[in-house]
């Protein structure tokens, strides 16, 4: 017992078990994970979108900022409703169109090497498992519309009452378990911190992600290119399926306009575009974003990636750079002042 007072009385171990406890709650409350997420996520952009709006408005007239809030998430709501309603309808008719595919480039007759191989490679895909998994992503698209709808209305209640929630949240500081208060806080501060460079350079790395593909598909002859550049974009938000699931329409037109030769033309195009965001865009963008040098940010990629999967190419310079704010090795968007003196000491010598 005098060992775990004795420990609890260091900073460093203090914040090392809180974290540990926390990284532990996570994973018991696994099955709130979308929600908890969607809801920070809705908070923090719009918080931020809701901030420049209300300062650019009252450069010219002076506005509510509770009444901006509520428009906001009234045209976020509306946009996530059209889209719906614009989207669904494409979707199932392209789906429609790959089963056409399907059954077309199993009957069809093998007439070159290249056909021959594309359907021996079909006919090794376990059809009836992937169907499967494609109809429990379809039965989960309702629970994902419940958790978005719960998550609006709790990042709207809780930036309506931000200033009380905050006022409330500080009476903690004066508790008897302050200290765990201002720990959590610690960790809070830098997390929002790190979150909020890495989500914007994510949303820049989606935004070239659709414009470079849209180019491609238009030089290719595909029709639809504001519904195919609005699901491109939403699905490069998406780690590990998006790649995957934009693929699913996309092979099904390309088949539709020319044929086996289109699909080959659409995987290089894709091939191309995603080497292009994982291996260039992800390093120059993440290290300009947490200041890490070119070599740490490609290196930390590599590293993720192989221990986990695509995940690891979104989850590993966010983890990598919190880690270093937490070791006080650099604070985020700001170089190390030790390491710029070290050479100029050095030199001294």
């Amino acid at each position: 017992m005098n060992f775990i007072v004795t420990l609890l009385q260091k900073k460093d171990a203090r914040r090392f078990l809180i974290l540990a406890l926390f990284c532990l709650l996570l994973v018991m409350l696994r099955s709130m994970l979308n929600i908890m997420l969607l809801t920070f996520l809705l908070t923090f952009l719009m918080d931020r979108l809701h901030f420049h709006t209300s300062r650019l408005l009252n450069k010219v007239v002076p506005v509510n900022s509770k009444l901006v809030l509520s428009l906001l998430y009234a045209t976020l709501t509306a946009l996530l409703i059209a889209g719906g309603f614009k989207l669904f309808p494409a979707l199932i008719n392209q789906t429609g169109q790959l089963i056409d595919l399907v059954k077309r480039v199993n009957t069809m007759p093998q007439e070159n090497e290249l056909a021959g191989y594309l359907v021996s490679f079909l006919n090794t895909i376990n059809i009836q498992g992937t169907v499967k998994h494609g109809l429990e992503f379809v039965m989960r698209v309702s629970n994902w519309g419940f958790h978005l709808f719960l998550a609006l209305l709790l990042s709207l209640f809780l930036l309506l009452g931000k200033e009380n929630v905050v006022r409330f949240t500080r009476q903690f500081r004066t508790s008897k378990l302050a200290w765990l208060f201002n720990e959590v806080e610690f960790f809070g501060r830098k997390f929002v911190h790190t979150f909020g460079k890495v989500i914007e350079t994510q949303l820049l790395i989606a935004f070239i992600n659709c414009i470079v593909t849209t180019l491609a598909l238009w030089l290719m002859g595909f029709p639809n290119l504001f519904v195919l550049a609005l699901l491109i974009f939403v699905l490069g938000l998406v780690p590990v399926a998006g790649v995957f699931l934009s693929l699913i329409p996309l092979c099904a037109i390309a088949y539709s306009i020319g044929g086996i030769l289109y699909i080959v033309y659409l995987l290089v195009v894709i091939t191309v575009v995603h080497a292009l965001e994982a291996y260039v865009l992800n390093p120059r963008l993440m290290a300009s974003k947490t200041n890490l040098p070119m070599f740490y940010t490609f290196v930390v990629l590599l590293f993720s990636e192989h221990f986990f999967g695509v995940w690891g190419l979104i989850v590993g310079i966010p983890t990598f750079v919190f880690l270093l704010d937490i070791l006080d090795v650099q604070a985020i968007g700001k170089p190390s002042d030790r390491s710029a003196q070290q050479p100029e000491e050095e030199h001294s010598h």
